[in-house]
């Protein structure tokens, strides 16, 4: 009898969990990727504590954290009138190993995911792999791929699809994608630029509310990175030359010298989730399942908690002779955490930093500040955006 063997397309951060997961109970693994190699771009950065707490079965945490910033703080501020309320997620010490987000590019966790995922036998990393469509039937899966000027398919016993927004799993299932997109796009701007020193007590991670223009300073270890939205009138050209860039800039700290850019990005956001997770022996995770605007680092952190669930459902199935009937309590646990709190918190967050009605934004800040003036508030705060909250919801659901 042939071993179980998984299929997994994409090698994003929640391709490469569910592959090691499986990998490491033995589980034959093929993962397919549509780049040429893991790439390094600047996409998530933020490593919310329940994420560095699952991360650590891999022994991978230690490291990721040494190639980080430990963020104790979070921040909301505003652009008028400055610091608004600070969190301490030492807070959270007790409900977590990891009390505190850690600012970390991506890409460093896949290399270190791709660094044991090549050392295992039974696992084989297809780079330019296109995926061109999905058939099943009651005894498996296949996935047909185009790479090398070739197509082939290949035969699994299941598929987990963690191909990105714009899965070629889910269209090929025909799988609604239901949800909308913003009228704005968002602009990311990385810049060497220390602007620590300039804003008094400036944590790693500060939203910044503005009715004109918010935007979100993170920090990452050799950047700050500004993320700004953009208005639907203004051209994807035009926002993304080097005057506009500037002038965003020079609006949010004025100086005599130029800033020097180190990378620019421009995106449509949406808030979407798939009509459903499962088709029969094919299942969908991260952002092929659910999108969000990224106000809350909670994007790649919640598909990541999604691969987990998945790769270790999946092992109870192939090794354990569970039933395969735990891939649609998946669906029931991820799906609803999408909805009621990934997608309601993401929404909510970026409804609140753009207030612009002065009364309400005066109540947002008299609040923010009740808060964090309370220990046991804003544990509670810091358990909701953390996510730790969003796991025990998931947690509950049979």
């Amino acid at each position: 009898m042939e071993s179980p063997h998984v299929l997994i397309a994409g090698a994003g951060p929640v391709g490469l969990v569910s592959a090691l997961t499986l990998a490491q109970a033995g589980i034959r693994v093929t993962l397919f990727e549509r780049a040429a190699t893991i790439g390094e771009d600047l996409r998530a950065s933020t490593f919310h504590p329940p994420t560095l707490d699952m991360l650590s079965r891999f022994g991978v945490t230690d490291a990721l954290v040494s190639q980080g910033l430990v963020a104790r703080y979070t921040q909301q501020r505003d652009r008028q009138q400055g610091l608004i309320a600070e969190f301490d997620m030492s807070l959270l010490e007790g409900e977590t190993a990891h009390p505190f987000r850690l600012q970390c590019e991506q890409w460093k966790l896949n290399r270190l995911l791709v660094a044991q995922l090549v050392q295992m036998p039974h696992v084989e990393l297809v780079f330019g792999a296109t995926v061109e469509g999905v058939a099943q039937d009651a005894e498996g899966v296949d996935l047909t791929v185009q790479s090398d000027g070739e197509t082939r398919i290949h035969r699994g016993d299941y598929l987990i699809g963690a191909d990105g927004a714009w899965s070629a799993v889910r269209r090929s299932l025909g799988i609604e994608f239901e949800g909308f997109t913003y009228p704005e796009r968002f602009l990311v701007v990385s810049t060497d630029f220390e602007f620590a020193d300039h804003f008094p007590r400036l944590s790693y991670v500060n939203y910044v509310s503005d009715p004109q223009e918010w935007c979100v300073l993170l920090r990452v270890p050799t950047l700050w990175r500004v993320l700004f939205p953009t208005p639907p009138e203004e051209s994807d050209e035009e926002v993304m030359t080097d005057a506009s860039i500037e002038a965003r800039l020079q609006k949010l700290w004025p100086r005599e010298v130029a800033y020097d850019i180190t990378h620019r990005t421009l995106y449509k956001v949406h808030q979407r989730v798939a009509r459903q997770f499962r088709e029969g022996r094919v299942v969908l995770a991260g952002d092929a399942a659910h999108i969000n605007n990224p106000l809350g680092g909670m994007g790649m952190n919640g598909g990541v908690h999604d691969a987990f669930n998945l790769s270790d459902k999946l092992v109870e199935i192939l090794t354990r002779g569970a039933d395969p009937a735990l891939l649609d309590q998946y669906e029931r646990q991820r799906r609803a955490v999408a909805i009621e709190y990934i997608n309601a918190n993401t929404q909510r967050n970026k409804k609140t930093i753009e207030e612009r009605d002065p009364a309400k934004r005066q109540a947002v800040h008299d609040e923010l500040r009740r808060i964090a003036s309370d220990p046991a508030l804003s544990k509670d705060y810091l358990r909701k955006t953390s996510m730790i909250d969003a796991l025990e919801r998931a947690g509950s659901i049979a």
